[in-house]
């Protein structure tokens, strides 16, 4: 006879423990809906895992119906790792462009050359050597391997720590309990079934306990869920107190030179857009114009002269932690060889061959406002 399993949250001095036969009844619940109305999803239908790791690096922090078109788009491009260990970062991320978390990106293109270099081409089948790998964490070592291999290795993404903190009643925000919740994840998987139960988890959390508004009676665990006997899923999970976005005003220079080009830039690979190309420029002090912000950030950046035009656009944009206001002016050149003193390189290029570039999304909508005709040249 199997002994009880026990899953115990000792946060806001309470406990709960799960017999056998419920972790036996929440599994099989679970793969009974899922069998159901599992989502029909393209990697899916994948055993290889190529294409299984490229979604699951897709789908972090990104929504699937965002996702799709370009994991189809990106399985065109590169359908093996090898055509992707080949490439260029450059064409790496000009195809991610608009999906944001670029880094991303990066990590996919080193793994991929890391484990033709070290797994003569195949995908590591161990939790170690997965987690060795550039942009591969627990959870998503886990989903790989679960999904590619059907090896029980428990997954924990904001989906999966949305429903476990529902399940148990947890007091806590789920950044305070991780070691609790991975338990969770370890003792409810079916080792018989790993590849089904962790897809189930995520179409649990993204269909029917979502953050807002879940719909409990539909839900094979309702039974078993500490939120919903409560009549606490509004409440739970527990979110930590969070403090607003700093906002950064930013002065953004379209440099163009006599024969009608403009000057871009590549950010170095470390940070939040490396490898990317954008306009130059910088923070705003305090204190500081705009245009003297560009002088002083084309200097700087450059070591260029340029004189400020008229202003082109100003626009907001959201990052995860903060935002910003990009104020945008046309510049001309005045003096100087440009050179790349903050950036890996500068290039100066007509705007009929700016696509060639991987962008920014804010530094997109920028090209989009320059395709106007009465955009299309220095603005004095």
């Amino acid at each position: 006879m199997q002994q009880n399993q026990s899953i115990t949250r000792t946060s806001a001095g309470s406990s709960l423990s799960l017999p056998n036969f419920a972790i036996l009844d929440l599994r099989e619940s679970l793969l009974s809906w899922y069998a159901q109305g599992g989502r029909d999803l393209p990697w899916r239908q994948q055993r290889d895992p190529y294409p299984i790791w490229i979604s699951e690096i897709m789908l972090q922090q990104t929504q699937v119906k965002t996702v799709i078109p370009y994991y189809h788009r990106w399985l065109e491009r590169f359908p093996t790792l090898i055509s992707l260990a080949e490439s260029s970062q450059q064409d790496v991320l000009k195809l991610w462009q608009g999906l944001g978390y670029y880094a991303r990106a990066r990590n996919l293109h080193a793994c991929a050359r890391a484990i033709v270099q070290d797994y003569d081409g195949s995908f590591p089948r161990t939790l170690e050597a997965a987690l060795a790998l550039p942009g591969i964490g627990r959870t998503t070592a886990g989903g790989i391997l679960s999904a590619a291999f059907n090896l029980p290795l428990p997954i924990l993404d904001g989906n999966v720590k949305r429903i476990f903190a529902r399940l148990i009643g947890l007091r806590v925000p789920p950044a305070k309990a991780m070691k609790l919740l991975w338990q969770c994840s370890e003792v409810l998987l079916d080792p018989e079934n790993p590849r089904d139960f962790n897809q189930a988890l995520m179409d649990l959390g993204a269909t029917l306990c979502t953050p807002k508004a879940p719909e409990c009676s539909r839900c094979p665990w309702m039974a078993h869920c500490q939120a919903y006997q409560l009549q606490m899923q509004a409440d739970l999970p527990m979110r930590e107190t969070s403090s607003p976005l700093p906002h950064k005003l930013i002065g953004v220079a379209v440099i163009w030179n006599d024969r009608g080009e403009i000057l871009i830039d590549r950010r170095r690979q470390e940070g939040l857009l490396g490898g990317l190309w954008e306009f130059p420029g910088g923070k705003i002090e305090p204190g500081e114009t705009v245009s003297d912000c560009i002088h002083r950030e084309i200097r700087e950046e450059l070591a260029i002269e340029v004189e400020v035009g008229a202003q082109l656009i100003s626009l907001e944009h959201a990052y995860t932690h903060f935002r910003v206001t990009l104020t945008v002016h046309h510049c001309r050149h005045v003096a100087g060889e440009p050179q790349p003193l903050e950036s890996d390189e500068v290039r100066w290029v007509r705007l009929d061959e700016i696509d060639q570039f991987p962008f920014p999304k804010a530094n997109v909508k920028i090209i989009e406002v320059l395709r106007q005709p009465e955009n299309s040249s220095f603005k004095p």
